[in-house]
């Protein structure tokens, strides 16, 4: 994603209604889908043929509480399928479980060395980038919020967080790692999620959408995450060669791919990443009642962590990752001697940490442990530095 800083006018006007995207079909069709993609035809129609009738049978049924129980000790990618689950929803488990036949073992072991050797600006830029960032997307904004996950917001973070964290370890698509587990779980609690959220009120009231997390929304969501965060490590000059890029590209295709995103709509390279984020990100970044809530929400579960660090040097380090103009939509109170600490402390934190300058800053301890404790808030309330449970919902929040 380009910076936000130099698409103000273009966001700006998305929030005061003065533009807009046009149709969803032309500007998928316009940010390299499909070719001759038209309406009806695009990651906009595309929910998941395989998980969507699954769960909603699931669910009418009443079997998703035994599934839950089921699965909470499926966690390793070589781990059994776990007993105790209808046989249908075996059989789906049995047909996604695995990579696709495209996966790149070469790619995805460079991609987790590469993860475990930036894991200090993932954190940061995954963590008070991405999350925030996703905030001022209305549609997951308001999916979220209305969602059961969106009043048990730790609890939600700590989830989301986990779907990065699996992603960024270093086995993480081999047989002892976790994230083909965790992927498949996430797939299924989409797919709950769009049985469930039409049928509230509240959320039809606001959605602009008839069914939640199309293949639209979650490419969407993946430019908010990993295009964001290939575009910042490029902006911040660090050091980033095009075998790491590719590599790093290609475990989130396959990520991606593990959530029900259909082949062909995944970008192949990270300009075509980039393109598409430009026509379909950044132009639909604008605030909501239920953004600014869970906005608010997220970054006083951060300010836990405290370690000295201040609320206004949140406010300060989410205005730096996306820019003044989205701390003004969410209403990030303005601490400019903090603004003045991150804008000159975090660039030469980043030259002392990657051996390009010898003298390390005075606040290099204070951002190193911030780093560390902003990972582990979200790691399952900090009780867990492995695993976080994740379990299907049975309802929306209340009203």
């Amino acid at each position: 994603m380009q910076n936000l800083n130099r698409r103000s006018v273009l966001s700006l006007g998305v929030a005061l209604g003065l533009a807009g995207v046009g149709s969803p079909a032309r500007a998928w069709a316009a940010a390299g889908g499909v070719t001759g993609a038209a309406a009806g035809t695009g990651p906009e129609w595309i929910w998941d043929e395989a998980a969507d009738p699954l769960m909603a049978s699931m669910l009418t049924g009443g079997h998703v509480p035994a599934i839950n129980t089921a699965w909470a000790s499926w966690v390793n990618n070589n781990d059994p399928l776990p007993g105790g689950l209808p046989a249908e929803f075996t059989a789906y488990l049995g047909q996604v479980n695995r990579l696709p036949s495209w996966a790149d073992p070469a790619k995805l072991t460079r991609a987790a060395d590469f993860n475990r050797r930036r894991d200090t600006y993932l954190f940061m830029l995954y963590g008070l980038g991405s999350g925030i960032m996703s905030t001022v997307i209305p549609r997951e904004a308001k999916s979220v919020y209305w969602s059961a996950g969106g009043a048990q917001m730790q609890d939600r973070a700590a989830k989301t967080f986990t779907f990065g964290y699996d992603l960024s370890q270093l086995k993480a698509f081999e047989p002892t790692g976790q994230f083909v587990v965790t992927a498949n779980k996430t797939r299924v609690v989409h797919a709950a999620v769009r049985h469930l959220l039409p049928q509230s009120p509240h959320w039809r009231a606001v959605a602009d959408e008839t069914v939640p997390i199309s293949a639209a929304d979650i490419l969407v969501t993946f430019h908010s995450l990993g295009t964001y965060v290939h575009r910042k490590l490029l902006d911040w000059k660090i050091p980033y060669p095009a075998a790491d890029q590719e590599a790093f590209l290609h475990s989130w295709q396959v990520a991606v791919h593990l959530l029900g995103v259909p082949y062909e709509h995944i970008p192949k390279t990270w300009a075509a990443a980039e393109k598409q984020s430009a026509q379909v990100l950044t132009p639909i970044l604008t605030p909501s009642t239920e953004g600014i809530e869970l906005a608010e929400e997220l970054l006083g579960l951060t300010a836990q962590i405290d370690l000295g660090v201040t609320r206004g040097f949140l406010n300060e380090f989410v205005r730096y990752v996306l820019s003044d103009e989205v701390g003004d939509w969410l209403g990030l109170k303005r601490d400019y001697v903090s603004a003045g600490l991150v804008r000159t402390a975090w660039p030469a934190y980043i030259l002392f940490r990657e051996g390009l300058s010898p003298v390390m800053p005075g606040t290099f301890y204070m951002f190193d442990q911030f780093v560390r404790a902003l990972a582990m808030l979200f790691l399952n309330k900090g009780a867990s530095g492995t695993t976080t449970p994740i379990t299907i919902p049975t309802g929306n929040r209340a009203g």
